[in-house]
């Protein structure tokens, strides 16, 4: 028999909150509270919405030997 997970994750005495809709996360969803955050998520890297900085400096080596 399956073990039943909860709903809600606790940790430190604080409710870890959905990082779309800052509601409880969902262990079936984990770290979101659904599949429509979830895929509000995806969504967002898809098209770009998100990004990781990049800093160019002059010194990147390029164009050398």
């Amino acid at each position: 028999m399956k073990e039943a997970r909860p709903a809600i994750h606790v940790r430190k005495g604080k409710v870890l909150r959905c990082p779309v809709c800052r509601r409880p996360r969902d262990s079936e969803y984990r770290p979101f509270c659904s599949a429509r955050c979830r895929d509000v998520d995806l969504s967002r890297w898809l098209d770009g919405s998100y990004s990781v900085p990049v800093i160019e400096s002059e010194d990147d080596g390029q164009g050398e030997g």
